[in-house]
């Protein structure tokens, strides 16, 4: 990755933590969002990343099946917990948090 792209990214990372922050009790019910292609293990991989954390899982797959959506209502202790989580998600390739 660059190091703007990296800047980038880090840049929405804190400005995230801060929203969350101000808009949150913590511990707080969180809603991740998720597209993910709907090859090999992708959908798999998002869920083993909430695997014993009490997670409601839902997916729903694209009218063509090409894409899988992933929603995760999930207990967060805190904001930069749900950050390490988009982290840990963003190497399934092709996948979109929204």
């Amino acid at each position: 990755m660059d190091q703007e792209k990296e800047n980038k990214t880090a840049e929405f990372y804190e400005r995230l933590k801060v929203e969350l922050d101000m808009s949150n009790t913590w511990p707080a019910l969180y809603l991740f969002k998720f597209i993910v292609p709907s090859v090999a293990d992708n959908v798999e991989r998002v869920e083993n990343a909430f695997d014993c954390m009490g997670a409601v899982i839902k997916t729903t797959k694209s009218k063509t099946g090409k894409f899988t959506s992933v929603s995760v209502d999930v207990q967060m202790k805190d904001a930069q917990e749900i950050i390490d989580k988009y982290i840990e998600v963003s190497v399934v390739e092709g996948i979109v948090s929204l």
